[in-house]
């Protein structure tokens, strides 16, 4: 492994490192030398914003009833939340080709992002649909692609599990909101108009601390040689163009586009499903463990592998659908209390594994840009999942709605099952006598 010392200042000695891989490594600065603030400090500023912007997703099926009776069409309302999927996931890819080719910052995505939002909840508190879908999706999509990928760029040595954490609280943040709207359904477009501002407040305060580190940055306390020797890379550092060349890149962003359907319709639709039996808890469940199964999936994969374990995860998320249908049919507030715990647990775990597998699927060097377009799928699903999902719903019921549900998670199973990493061997070779 070459390595070079330079000097930074007057006393802190800088590392510049390459492994035999040709991964890059800038080691010795500390994160207060260079932005005053701990590295605690961006994980947090990070995680806030999403915490609360994730309301905008997970909280919107339980604000439905109080917008139903503030005179709005429930077809309307769900093609609205569905038109925020799709510009909340499109927005991900220019964002991520900005962050990849450093064309901008965290902190003017972050602030942009927050008015945006800001605006976006706003306008649903005012009885403008059509605000919230185009600006609080675009504000959204801009906010989770700032805190992913600046969450990514200040923990290179294990990104996975802190890009685990921040969009965890994506889900699990909007479950005093889910309570609280689902209490109080009458007082919706109030608590919206109020939260609006204090959302503002939160997030562009955020993304007045934040800051990326230097390319190629990497933390003093981490032996990199060690690292570099455990972490193998992709078989080589695909381009974006080249990624999408490969059928490993096709098969993801599948896999991805039905988990995510199954997962919009139980954030959409699990409050009017549940409200004949026992609709607080079933849906607070839900958004919570979407979210806590995140961190967990990934101290899962440490130990099983990503790609064993997002099958895993997409197969509870489709139990989670029979135990929903059972809960229904048998109008059981038990089972379907049981149904909203697993469906949200496999619900949510699948976007961190995603960007794990991207990244090591393609290597690090465009990993935000070809994530990206990866999660770029969650568009489609926003209009399958949502906007379709209503219309099946509508026609055929609960039952027939929710079974389609546990077939299109178990399709993102067994996709999962057919791909493997770009440039290895699908099988290893048999031995010789």
């Amino acid at each position: 492994m070459p390595e070079k010392w330079a000097m930074i200042g007057l006393h802190t000695p800088k590392l510049e490192a390459r492994d035999h891989h040709g991964r890059r490594y800038r080691v010795g600065e500390r994160p207060r030398e260079l932005t005053g603030l701990p590295r605690a400090a961006m994980l947090w500023a990070c995680w806030l914003p999403m915490l609360l912007v994730g309301t905008m997703q997970y909280a919107f099926g339980a604000a439905i009833p109080g917008l139903l009776a503030a005179g709005h069409d429930l077809a309307d309302l769900c093609w609205t939340l569905a038109a925020w999927a799709v510009l909340q996931a499109g927005a991900g890819l220019p964002s991520a080709h900005l962050r990849q080719h450093d064309r901008t910052g965290p902190r003017a995505m972050l602030i942009t992002g927050g008015f945006l939002c800001a605006a976006g909840v706003l306008s649903l508190g005012q009885g403008v649909l059509a605000g919230y879908a185009a600006l609080g999706g675009i504000g959204a999509g801009l906010v989770y692609a700032a805190c992913t990928s600046t969450t990514e760029k200040w923990f290179p040595e294990n990104p996975a599990a802190r890009v685990g954490i921040v969009t965890g609280a994506f889900a699990y943040g909007a479950t005093p909101f889910v309570i609280a709207l689902t209490l109080a359904p009458r007082h919706v477009e109030a608590g919206l108009t109020a939260f609006a501002p204090a959302l503002l407040v939160a997030v562009t305060g955020c993304g007045l601390l934040i800051a990326d580190p230097p390319r190629h940055w990497w933390p003093a306390h981490v032996d990199h040689h060690r690292w570099a020797r455990a972490n193998p890379p992709a078989a080589r550092e695909f381009s974006v163009t080249e990624a999408l060349r490969t059928p490993a890149l096709a098969v993801m962003a599948a896999s991805l586009f039905c988990a995510a359907a199954v997962s919009l319709f139980d954030a959409a639709f699990l409050a009017l499903l549940a409200a004949p039996l026992s609709p607080v808890a079933a849906i607070a469940l839900f958004v919570a463990t979407n979210g806590a199964g995140r961190t967990l999936a990934m101290a899962i994969a440490a130990r099983l592998g990503r790609r064993r374990t997002l099958r895993w995860v997409v197969t509870v998320q489709a139990a989670g659908q029979v135990l929903l249908l059972i809960g229904i049919e048998q109008a059981s507030a038990g089972w379907l209390v049981a149904g909203a715990t697993i469906a949200g647990a496999g619900g949510g775990a699948f976007y961190p594994l995603f960007a794990a597998l991207a990244r090591e699927s393609f290597g690090q060097h465009r990993s935000i840009e070809v994530h990206g377009l990866v999660y770029s799928a969650k568009a489609v699903s926003g209009v399958v999942g949502i906007g379709l999902g209503w219309v099946a719903l509508a026609t055929w019921g609960a039952p027939v709605a929710l079974a389609l549900a546990a077939v299109l998670s178990l399709g993102s199973a067994v996709l999962c099952g057919r791909w493997h990493r770009p440039g290895f061997p699908k099988t290893l070779p048999t031995a010789k006598p």
